[in-house]
């Protein structure tokens, strides 16, 4: 069974008892979280669509952790006018357990 959910703007699709990463979210590492913006689930080949959303489904999760990803340098110049600017950016996301899709 899996899941199309709305976190922050962004749809990503979940599996029970599997992980992924999202944009951080508050809460510390243990905590339960709740996804209410359910778009679609599928139970064994039935496909279910919301209207945007699907009523009373909810997906749960626990919080493994939060971590960065890797550095993306961002680097301006213009030649010949001395004009150079250098620039870091560091995404942070945390780490979602799947306890239960319904």
């Amino acid at each position: 069974m899996y899941a199309i959910v709305e976190i922050a703007g962004v749809q990503t699709k979940v599996e029970s008892g599997k992980f992924f990463y999202t944009n951080k979210l508050s809460g510390n590492e243990g905590d339960a979280v709740e996804f209410a913006n359910v778009l679609l689930t599928d139970n064994d080949g039935t496909l279910t669509l919301g209207a945007p959303f699907l009523d009373g489904v909810k997906v749960t999760g626990t919080i493994q952790g939060h971590s960065k990803a890797d550095k993306v340098i961002i680097f301006k110049k213009k030649r010949r006018k001395g004009y150079k600017k250098k620039n870091g950016h560091r995404q942070q996301f945390t780490k979602v357990l799947i306890n239960a899709i319904g």
